[in-house]
């Protein structure tokens, strides 16, 4: 589809907004090719049903969430990454902001029932909109709706700016990136792959040898190793280890007394270990306001009320 050509289908298709357009094949084409000619089987081990390849696999929302996230993108759609297609606010709001910002088939005046996304029967005004839109999707495959409306707007997009876009080919694109500056990163812990079985199992190892307790998320594990090592192996710890490895008797954290009955013996457990942690926190928090005090002291000490600065007095 030439831009001549895109240009003249969006004028029929937003026009005054008033007028509806009659079916035709270049209606259900998806950058020149027909919706019927999409369909491809899906490659999901646990749905091996064929549908459009343009609908968003059910089963995949990964995927659907990485096709989305790249059309969203591309239109500069705000906060992309936290689009979720199955939650009913987050679908309606896009909605109406694809209308708004980049289809624009009604009139402002005309928008009203879509844009109340808070009332019960705004899927009537959805429903209504899209066969004004003569959508092919079913309005109930909300995935594949949403695909399609993004497909929409983004061939409105590049209609409206034919000439910014023209030059993006992907020779240029390749071009640009060879001539542009390249980062050499000499940081060896930049290229592993923290989710890989190996960083797993050392991660699982270390913490055996250093007596940590094992969570079922590796990385949380590997944030518990990196607070013991630089709170007891660092080297000002291990020169005096006296003052980062208390001495004495542990306190009974789980004979003391919780404040509340939650009548579970575990929950009363739990409390008494959330209770302990923020108090640890408060201790931290007391530190810091007096150390962040004596350094502002140094600062402003006046030697009149300090007698090591000086005489008493003028």
């Amino acid at each position: 589809m030439t831009p001549t050509t895109l240009h003249a289908e969006k004028t029929r298709w937003r026009g005054d907004g008033a007028a509806e357009r009659q079916q035709t094949q270049t209606d259900r084409q998806l950058g020149g090719v027909s919706a019927e000619a999409l369909v491809l089987p899906c490659q999901c081990q646990e749905d091996k049903l064929v549908k459009p390849a343009s609908v968003p696999c059910q089963v995949c929302p990964d995927i659907a969430a990485i096709m989305f996230r790249r059309k969203l993108t591309a239109l500069d759609y705000m906060n992309p990454d936290n689009f979720h297609v199955n939650d009913e606010k987050s679908f309606r709001d896009l909605v109406v902001w694809l209308e708004d910002q980049k289809i624009r088939h009604y009139k402002i005046e005309d928008r009203g029932a879509l844009k109340a996304v808070e009332e019960k029967d705004w899927a009537t005004g959805y429903r209504r909109y899209l066969g004004s839109l003569n959508c092919p999707i079913n309005p109930n495959e909300r995935a594949a709706v949403l695909d399609w409306l993004l497909g929409l707007a983004v061939r409105f997009e590049y209609g409206d700016n034919v000439d910014t876009y023209k030059s993006e080919t992907a020779e240029n694109v390749r071009n640009r990136q060879k001539s542009g500056p390249k980062m050499v990163n000499t940081n060896p812990l930049d290229a592993l792959d923290f989710q890989s079985p190996e960083f797993r199992d050392g991660v699982n190892r270390l913490a055996s040898q250093l007596g940590v307790t094992q969570h079922p998320d590796h990385l949380v594990t590997l944030k518990a190793i990196s607070k013991l090592i630089t709170s007891r192996l660092s080297a000002e710890a291990m020169q005096n280890p006296g003052e980062v490895i208390h001495q004495g008797k542990a306190y009974p954290i789980f004979e003391a007394d919780l404040g509340f009955e939650t009548g579970d013996p575990v929950l009363n457990n739990a409390g008494k270990a959330l209770r302990l942690m923020y108090i640890h926190d408060l201790r931290n928090l007391q530190t810091h306001i007096n150390e962040s005090i004596v350094a502002v002291q140094t600062i402003t000490a006046n030697p009149k009320t300090d007698t090591k600065l000086g005489k008493v007095g003028r």
